[in-house]
């Protein structure tokens, strides 16, 4: 729950949040955001009671919605332009590897010192970072011509708070339940509200919805949330694969995801100078197909005894993948909007990512569990009627009932496994196609390279990662 609530406070005041660094300065905002951020972690750390904790992560939810967007703004709007696409591609790789980095790191402390200390280290990482900030970070704000717009804030904030909602919970309460019907209902309302009253405001707006006609904003966002989607879908199907099909540790279970997180980070830094050399679309449209060929091998060749190297392969391509497409894309969202609005151009980008990762833990591990239960009764029988209930509600229940199971328990373990696995190629092969619908989108309607148009008007499309023509609207 403490997870959720963090989630839901971060997603949902990404896009107001980076709208008023934009206008009162992104140096002192991401100075106030380290400091909620650590305090509240801290509280949260130190927490006598649950309804505390979850208050702390609130707290840290809205410390978190105000430092991540900034961090890419203070990039975006004070790099030089020779040094930017680089910039950005540092920043992506480490924003998408350092989730399983930070897995990693969890997984450790809980396996050496107590639950507690998940929460208070960053606190040390977060006095790094203000330190740095002080000193380091350039302050930077824009004039704005009109006022704040807080119907658009407040619009926005209920419509992501109320879809967020709705991917998190509906695996868990269930797709129909009231709580589920009524938060999408919500969610869907405050979005077109938003919509209708952005084209209202047109320019003066918390977002031009206009922009979304443009190539590189389009195709950026698009990009994102299906890559990330993929990403954190991906993950649901590796822990139990490697904790319950395996027999890992939890430490060992995220160890084993470090070699995609290496790839990612390593091909998001290299991924300007193929955008340079064969165009923003290109780049994309080659990591796309990387992820799709990494999702496709680790269908075919996933097995239960063959464990961890029938699926490192298509991990290293995933990862190579997710980096060479990640970076381009947010290049294209950030240089479709104008300076003064890098803030939301940000936040728009972390947005992107957050439904994306909500999306893809729902949808794949949907697919998943439906293809584990329907493959698993053909397995069990002979097995007693209580113990193969259990067996089908989850590898995890079936592992954890053998100890009673009797002659029956390797029997239920097996089965298990090997429907697992079934459910594991289900998910996979539904991610191959997604990927593949993504491929012909990105290559028919992406971002427009500047080698193809030429420059005989000398503008371009917003959202291409050229080395020196990359800023303007289009």
């Amino acid at each position: 729950m403490d997870h959720h609530v963090y989630t839901l406070a971060l997603a949902a005041l990404l896009l107001p949040l980076g709208a008023i660094g934009d206008r009162l300065g992104r140096k002192p905002m991401l100075i106030a955001g380290l400091v909620v951020f650590g305090v509240a972690h801290v509280v949260a750390g130190l927490a006598p009671t649950a309804e505390v904790m979850i208050a702390a992560r609130v707290a840290g939810g809205v410390g978190a919605a105000v430092i991540m967007p900034i961090t890419l703004a203070v990039i975006t709007s004070t790099f030089p332009e020779e040094q930017r696409d680089k910039a950005i591609g540092v920043w992506t790789g480490v924003a998408g590897g350092g989730g399983i980095l930070g897995m990693f790191l969890s997984a450790l402390l809980v396996d050496v010192a107590d639950w507690r200390w998940l929460f208070l280290l960053p606190v040390a990482l977060v006095v790094v970072a203000l330190g740095m900030t002080w000193k380091s970070v350039p302050d930077s704000r824009e004039r704005a011509a009109h006022s704040f717009d807080t119907v658009g804030a407040l619009l926005s904030a209920v419509a992501v708070a109320g879809l967020i909602f709705v991917l998190q919970e509906g695996p868990e309460r269930g797709w129909t339940a009231a709580a589920t019907l009524t938060s999408l209902a919500v969610g869907v309302i405050a979005c077109v509200g938003f919509v209708a009253w952005g084209l209202h405001r047109r320019d003066t707006a918390l977002l031009d919805v206009r922009l979304f006609r443009e190539r590189g904003l389009a195709g950026g966002s698009m990009t994102l949330l299906v890559v990330f989607g993929v990403q954190a879908g991906i993950a649901v199907v590796l822990f139990p694969f490697f904790q319950a099909v395996l027999g890992w540790s939890g430490l060992l279970s995220t160890a084993a995801m470090m070699p995609m997180a290496v790839m990612m980070m390593a091909t998001s830094g290299l991924a300007p100078r193929a955008a340079a050399w064969i165009g923003s679309r290109s780049t994309m449209a080659v990591g796309i197909a990387m992820a799709g060929v990494g999702l496709g091998l680790m269908a075919l060749f996933v097995s239960v005894d063959g464990g961890y190297l029938t699926i490192l392969p298509g991990m290293l391509a995933m990862g190579i993948g997710m980096g060479l497409s990640m970076t381009p894309s947010t290049g294209a969202i950030t240089s479709s909007l104008p300076r003064e609005k890098q803030g939301v151009a940000s936040a728009l980008n972390d947005i992107t990512r957050e439904f994306g990762t909500a999306l893809g833990v729902a949808m794949l591990g949907a697919l998943l569990s439906a293809g584990y239960r329907d493959a698993i009764d053909d397995r069990l029988r002979g097995v007693p009627e209580r113990a193969a209930d259990i067996a089908r509600e989850g590898i995890a229940n079936a592992v954890g009932i053998t100890g009673d199971s009797g002659s029956h328990a390797q029997q239920i373990v097996r089965a298990a496994q090997q429907s697992f696995v079934d459910g594991w190629q289900q998910a996979m092969w539904a991610g191959v196609a997604v990927m593949g619908m993504l491929f012909a989108y990105i290559v028919l309607l992406g971002p427009r390279d500047p080698a193809r148009r030429g420059d005989q008007d000398g503008r371009r499309e917003p959202g291409v990662l050229a080395p020196s023509t990359r800023r303007g609207r289009g």
